[in-house]
């Protein structure tokens, strides 16, 4: 059905995102890593996707920034916020 799937794309975006993020911020990031990375992360998606990819930054900006910190994969840190099923 359509909610299934728009969350499947959601989850798809949030796993595509923090990969990039991820990529950028490097290893063992601090936090000035994360907050340079999430802006370029964001811009390396392209415009629409970029928009998108900027509000779910900007709405779970904490458990990212903890997330990558922390070492977590970019699936895991979607699904603990409640992005991706688990």
């Amino acid at each position: 059905d359509g909610v299934a799937q728009g969350r499947r794309i959601k989850c798809r975006l949030c796993t595509k995102a923090l990969k990039k993020i991820q990529e950028l911020a490097g290893d063992d990031p601090d936090e000035a890593a994360v907050v340079v990375a999430l802006k370029k992360g964001c811009q390396a998606l392209g415009r629409a996707l970029g928009r998108l990819c900027q509000q779910l930054v900007n709405k779970y900006r904490d458990q990212i920034t903890e997330g990558l910190q922390n070492g977590d994969m970019p699936r895991d840190i979607c699904t603990a916020m409640g992005i991706c099923r688990s």
